[in-house]
């Protein structure tokens, strides 16, 4: 594959886009091509692509309003010992998602992004009926496990619209993939509350139900995107986190990109790990409350990646762009760190959901520099570093809120872990500009 020159004048791997034809058909020739131009035609793969997106989030946030009533039917015990059940079913969700996320990756770009995603809509209907349907908790862990190695949707969905991508094009269609998440995020929970009323199972039989129904409409839409001039063959020494992260490692900078993706997610899995938590100490909120506060982050970060992002690529690069995101997530965690009020913590939503620029500019920064026939192997790694991201906050995020709340604390901090994340995020801030270096735009 050529290679295009960087302004330091060093190899910089092509960063060669798909577009769809009449036909539907990959086409991977010719200069000078014109960014894609979604018609009536190419707007249901993408409609079909950003579903997908948007339910698997849907399908993660739909099922948590009935997972303590869940657990508690299936193994008994106390709501502590739910708690802690329901704790070790997600970190064995973020396992598999660590461990196949490449090997889906792989696969994808070896057999194609269709009959990947295809599969993988297909078995994670099949799971939410089976955990629909448990009644012992080793078929909750069976569908966890399951659910984790098919929710690398996203992934696969990002090395379709990389390929579909001009190269200047990618980060604001990446911002799509962030905006359909973001929606995901808020429609789950408010679709398992309006399910929950049916009975604890009815929400998994709606998410499979939306799975299954998606499936159906991207057999029918979607085409295939991995032609032969990108195929690549595919191989378990790479099919694997370890094997994967040395390859990819070896491109122009990708090795430094990831680091800095790992340190970022880590810091960014605060939300998720500590927030009820954290807004329950701070301000004294009532679940419906913190309900309302996540549905807000989720539709500003929506907002800002759906459209924001657009407006910020007309006058800033993609490396300036994220420098700029982490710089809105370091006053952010810092505000969070010692905010008392609630008008403090919504205007603080409003300023951190700005940093909702980083992802998708550091994302079209590695697409760019990854060859063709890598992006599902790339999407794969990237999958598997944000699942080791939020696997390691909850361990490291409570244990800061657990001490500074404690009756040892120094001081009474509930906002510790936001100020933690706020060391990740400037030292990955750091990392990014000692380390990386701007690139021409195509």
């Amino acid at each position: 594959m050529p290679a295009r020159r960087g302004r330091i004048g060093r190899c910089v791997p092509s960063g060669g886009h798909v577009q769809l034809n009449s036909a539907g058909s990959g086409d991977n020739s010719g200069a000078g091509r014109q960014a894609p131009k979604f018609g009536m035609a190419k707007r249901l793969p993408l409609f079909f692509i950003l579903c997908t997106v948007a339910i698997d989030a849907i399908g993660i946030g739909i099922i948590v309003p009935v997972m303590p009533d869940l657990l508690l039917e299936v193994a008994g015990g106390t709501l502590g010992e739910a708690a802690v059940w329901g704790g070790v079913l997600a970190t064995v969700f973020a396992l598999m998602q660590f461990v196949c996320g490449p090997t889906v990756g792989s696969l994808s770009d070896r057999f194609g992004r269709r009959p990947v995603l295809l599969a993988a809509l297909l078995f994670m209907s099949l799971d939410y009926v089976l955990m629909g349907f448990a009644n012992a908790l080793w078929i909750l862990f069976v569908g966890r496990v399951i659910g984790g190695i098919t929710a690398s949707t996203p992934a696969t969905a990002t090395a379709f619209i990389s390929d579909v991508s001009k190269p200047s094009e990618k980060a604001k269609n990446f911002g799509l993939i962030g905006a359909a998440f973001g929606v995901g995020f808020v429609l789950g929970p408010l679709f398992g509350a309006f399910f929950a009323e049916f009975g604890t199972r009815a929400p998994f039989f709606a998410a499979a139900a939306f799975s299954f129904a998606n499936m159906l409409l991207g057999y029918f839409v979607l085409p295939e995107t991995v032609t032969d001039k990108i195929r690549r063959p595919f191989e378990w020494k790479r099919a694997n986190p370890l094997g994967a992260f040395h390859q990819i490692g070896k491109l122009p900078e990708l090795k430094t990109i990831l680091i800095v993706l790992l340190i970022f997610q880590i810091a960014f899995a605060v939300y998720p790990a500590i927030w009820p938590f954290y807004a329950t100490e701070a301000f004294g909120w009532e679940p419906r409350m913190i309900g309302v506060s996540l549905a807000a982050y989720g539709i500003a970060i929506a907002l800002v990646q759906g459209f924001g992002i657009r407006w910020v690529l007309r006058y800033l690069t993609e490396r300036q762009a994220v420098i700029l995101g982490l710089v809105f997530e370091v006053v952010g965690f810092l505000g969070f760190g010692f905010a008392t009020a609630t008008w403090q913590a919504f205007a603080l939503i409003a300023i951190s959901s700005l940093g909702g620029i980083t992802l998708p500019s550091l994302q079209s920064i590695a697409a760019r520099r990854a060859f063709d026939n890598q992006q599902g192997e790339l999407q794969g790694v990237w999958a598997s570093v944000t699942s080791l991201g939020f696997m390691i906050a909850p361990i490291i995020m409570t244990q800061a809120f657990y001490y500074f709340t404690g009756p040892e604390a120094p001081a009474h901090l509930p906002g510790s872990p936001f100020l933690l994340a706020m060391i990740l995020c400037f030292a990955a801030m750091v990392l990014f500009l000692w380390f990386t270096t701007e690139e021409n735009r195509n």
